[in-house]
């Protein structure tokens, strides 16, 4: 048989590769002549642009740039031709503000920034990029990108008129005190326009602005949550990042206030009710208001490792991720695995740290079946939380299991 490992990571243990290794170790416990190909995924948060170098190859510019607390993190710029012979740059925001880069301790969506985030744009326009694909997801910001906006040259003032640019990179909860964001020269840098309504691919032609000085900017995420109200950035993903409810209504109301001080934008639209607006803490409302188009983060990585021809090929298709639950199934790597499994009629398995979903709840989305490492040591009798001792160890354990069954 010839297998597809294709997994996104197991969130807090395993990276996708790690996962991608753990299964073929496995799996090759079982049946050691079987054809196996690995293609570790990721959407548009951590991992991002391993998966895309790992496909694109490219050269990859390391930088160091402001963290989410304001202290220095090592990110890095992949610079790579599109087909179209467009040089395109490849940025993962989760590298310059994740939630990963703070100790779970110290998480405080009031006072992280997404200033590294602009800095890894420039970066890449000074680097000659004439496209940029940001992958977004997985930050501990709240900021809706004001920080990210200020690396690009944004500036700010007080009711009194007073320059408070300052408070656009010292997080969420302090851009209350701001009522007048000046986006010109954010703008300028970047040659912003765009369309609110379009859903443009990685590949699509010119700059957004339809002129050939524009840099074109595309977000991939799969968030489309507004920037504001009980969907919102902060409601919606506040408490994840540490905010508890009081957190909570401050950071709301900062936002509310911050979008005031910035207005629409000069075609009239107001970004902060778009899809993906609130994705990354408000990074995507920073972005459409510089023009960026959103397209879906899997389907964009799907649509760079040639995801389909690959499935095509194989007798077998093995995704997977920490948690299978309903949101596996809404936009994630394994609804889009198993998604191009279905249309081209192979099989498709999910490997997960623990299963939420029954047969009749995943089967029309093309899964076949689901093995779940704390299934797995229920039935021998060990606890869930022994899942987290050699994580890998007890994932090919579940892959070595799967193959009994599945290979032929």
């Amino acid at each position: 048989m010839r297998i597809l490992i294709a997994p996104d990571k197991f969130a807090g243990t395993l990276s996708a590769p790690e996962a991608s290794a753990a299964i073929a170790r496995g799996w090759r416990r079982t049946a050691p002549d079987d054809v196996i190909v690995e293609i570790p995924l990721a959407d548009g948060g951590p991992g991002f642009l391993d998966v895309l170098r790992a496909c694109l190859g490219g050269e990859l510019l390391s930088l160091t740039v402001t963290g989410p607390t304001g202290a220095p993190v090592e990110a890095a710029v992949l610079m790579a031709t599109g087909a179209d012979d467009v040089p395109t740059a490849y940025l993962e925001s989760a590298q310059a503000c994740g939630l990963h880069l703070t100790e779970p301790a110290d998480r405080d969506p009031r006072v992280t920034t997404s200033r590294g985030v602009g800095e890894l744009l420039v970066a890449a326009i000074e680097a000659g990029a004439r496209r940029v694909v940001v992958g977004l997801g997985g930050s501990g910001t709240n900021d809706a990108g004001a920080g990210m906006l200020a690396a690009l040259g944004a500036r700010a003032v007080d009711s009194g008129g007073a320059d408070v640019s300052e408070l656009l990179s010292l997080g969420g909860a302090g851009l209350r005190g701001i009522a007048h964001v000046d986006l010109e020269a954010a703008r300028a840098r970047v040659g912003g326009g765009g369309d609110l309504d379009g859903g443009a691919g990685i590949s699509s032609g010119p700059g957004l602005t339809g002129g050939s000085g524009a840099l074109e900017i595309i977000i991939a995420t799969d968030v489309d949550n507004p920037l504001l109200g009980l969907r919102g950035a902060t409601n919606g993903f506040g408490p994840q990042k540490g905010a508890d409810q009081a957190s909570v209504m401050v950071l709301e109301g900062s936002l509310e206030a911050f979008v005031s001080a910035v207005g629409r934008r000069p075609d009239g639209k107001e970004p902060a009710v778009a899809l993906g607006a609130g994705a990354a803490g408000g990074l995507g409302y920073a972005f459409l208001h510089l023009g960026a188009t959103r397209v879906p983060g899997i389907a964009t990585v799907l649509e760079i490792v040639s995801l389909a021809r690959r499935v095509g090929e194989c007798d077998l298709v093995i995704t997977g991720e920490g948690a299978f639950d309903w949101q596996s199934l809404r936009g994630k790597v394994v609804a889009g695995v198993a998604e191009a499994a279905l249309s081209q009629g192979r099989p498709c398995l999910v490997l997960a740290g623990r299963s939420e979903l029954g047969r009749r709840e995943f089967a029309a989305s093309g899964v076949s079946a689901a093995f779940s490492v704390v299934d797995h040591l229920s039935q021998q009798g060990h606890p869930s939380e022994d899942a987290f001792e050699d994580p890998a160890g007890k994932l090919a354990d579940l892959a070595e299991r799967a193959a009994r069954t599945w290979s032929r």
